[in-house]
């Protein structure tokens, strides 16, 4: 059974406070800029997008990266991307 968009974002928060601790959750604007608002430098960006693959198994093409700019951005791609894996 495929994850809702709640189930996403709460997985996808849990990655970003995995990776960066002083990030506080309630702070986050879900439709801003992900990176600006927590710092995350192309490294960490890197280290984001490997956690989602290892915890949600979810492969992000570098053709997609544009697409997640933002939190809310982020969630309805994964949220797209395993609903689609739970149908094929």
């Amino acid at each position: 059974m495929p994850l809702d968009q709640d189930q996403v974002r709460a997985r996808m928060l849990d990655i970003l406070k995995t990776l960066a601790p002083e990030m506080d959750p309630a702070e986050l604007v879900a439709d801003a800029p992900l990176r600006k608002q927590i710092d995350l430098d192309s490294m960490d960006w890197l280290n984001v997008l490997a956690a989602i693959h290892e915890r949600l198994g979810v492969d992000i093409p570098e053709t997609d990266y544009g697409k997640l700019a933002t939190l809310d951005s982020i969630v309805v791609y994964l949220a797209e991307k395993l609903s689609a894996g739970a149908q094929g």
